[in-house]
């Protein structure tokens, strides 16, 4: 195993791969163009000219990916660079790292006996340093699509109980000297959300852990992130709640006229599986128009790459593109002046499919981590190798079913 490359990317590195980004967009734009009045003249496109378009697309993706992931390199902390750690900081570091190189594991049991933490769990495996969960934390929330803009809690207990109102205060307008109604107390609900183990398991070569130049906290954090933040997208969009956190696309769904508390409402765009053939704009501008005015300020709209794909060449009546790249490495392209994220375990656009959804997600989806990332090391399972059974508990769910809307690509 080679030792950690941890190199941040330069900002002449980040420059030209965004310039490529652009200038793979302006291409686009102009095959697009001519893709539209070949349609305007012909009824219909010339196959060379849409596989052109195509191909042009992927490329826009794939500067996309690479102009976010020499951000995300270039964003990521120094370890090490914090304030002063406390003297049971040292010691918990110090004990950690002589656990993961050697498995001596009777500093750190003790240590977290004496701290009685709340996630101490020496049974399971044992809590890595403040400094590494942190970290893991940091990178989860820039890798993982839904976690950037969802709600997020920390909690100490194994469930996050979250009271709510059904029915709303009793409120109304009365006169100076008019009597006063009785209030009404309002109904009260509950929203639960457990939270579920997640587990990746890095594994060591001795040689690596001899390494004294290695970090072995950094090494842990990097390894498990992306692992973490992949079956973290995947349940944050579409789990089902068992043993895994329940994703918006799992809740009931019902027409937005007839929405009520627990489902979430959708737009239909009335054409089998795409868009509307003469106005797509408006299917949009309806999805935007169906979330209440104090929700659309901090919306989003979450997408998966083809469904995005497709949104690049639609025009408004002026002829301007209704999706606009972003303007600065780092920032996120828009559709109608708001913010896509893009997650690709969102559905691809087909037969009454929900493949687009809109709203404000820091309110409408809450993600619940429970303190605390253990370790339990295993050198027998996997000889030569070490494996690092790592484990994080986390739940998620919709916590309010008015702020979040979907797009359904289906009659009604």
């Amino acid at each position: 195993m080679e030792k950690i490359e941890n190199k941040a990317a330069s900002t002449g590195e980040i420059a030209d791969a965004f310039d490529d980004f652009m200038h793979a967009f302006e291409a686009f734009r102009h095959e697009n163009d001519e893709r539209l009045r070949q349609v305007e003249k012909r009824k219909s496109s010339d196959v060379v000219t849409t596989e052109k378009l195509d191909r042009i697309n992927d490329a826009i993706d794939e500067h996309r990916r690479l102009v976010d992931d020499l951000v995300l390199k270039a964003a990521r902390p120094g370890r090490g660079t914090g304030g002063p750690a406390s003297g049971l900081t040292l010691k918990h570091r110090h004990a950690f790292d002589g656990y993961i190189r050697k498995g001596e594991a009777g500093e750190l049991r003790a240590l977290e006996e004496k701290a009685l933490s709340a996630g101490s769990d020496p049974d399971g495996g044992y809590l890595v340093p403040d400094e590494t969960e942190a970290s893991v934390i940091s990178s989860l929330k820039d890798i993982s699509p839904i976690r950037s803009i969802a709600g997020v809690r920390q909690v100490s207990g194994s469930v996050f109980k979250k009271p709510f109102s059904i029915s709303g205060p009793g409120t109304g307008w009365v006169g100076e000297t008019d009597a006063r109604p009785e209030t009404t107390a309002p109904t009260l609900a509950e929203l639960t959300f457990p939270t579920m183990e997640l587990y990746a398991m890095p594994a060591a070569t001795p040689t690596l852990l001899d390494d004294a130049a290695v970090n072995i906290d950094e090494w842990i954090a990097q390894e498990v992130s992306t692992a973490f933040a992949e079956q973290e997208g995947a349940a944050f969009v579409n789990g089902d709640g068992i043993n895994k956190p329940r994703g918006f696309v799992d809740y009931p769904k019902v027409a937005n006229t007839t929405w009520s508390w627990g489902n979430v409402g959708y737009i239909a765009t009335g054409t089998d599986g795409a868009f509307d053939a003469v106005n797509p704009v408006d299917d949009l501008i309806d999805l935007v128009y169906s979330v209440k005015a104090g929700y659309r300020s901090n919306a989003n709209w979450v997408m998966n790459r083809a469904t995005q794909a497709e949104i690049r060449k639609i025009k408004d009546a002026d002829g301007n593109y209704i999706w606009q790249p972003s303007v600065a490495p780092g920032s996120a392209p828009t559709l109608l002046n708001t913010p896509i994220v893009e997650a690709e375990d969102m559905p691809d656009i087909a037969s009454d499919a929900f493949a687009i959804a809109y709203g404000d997600f820091n309110r409408g989806y809450l993600i619940v981590d429970r303190l605390g990332i253990r370790v339990l090391r295993d050198p027998y399972s996997s000889k030569p190798y070490v494996l690092f059974y790592t484990t994080k508990r986390v739940g998620g769910g919709v916590q309010d079913f008015d702020a979040i809307k979907f797009m359904k690509f289906g009659l009604s």
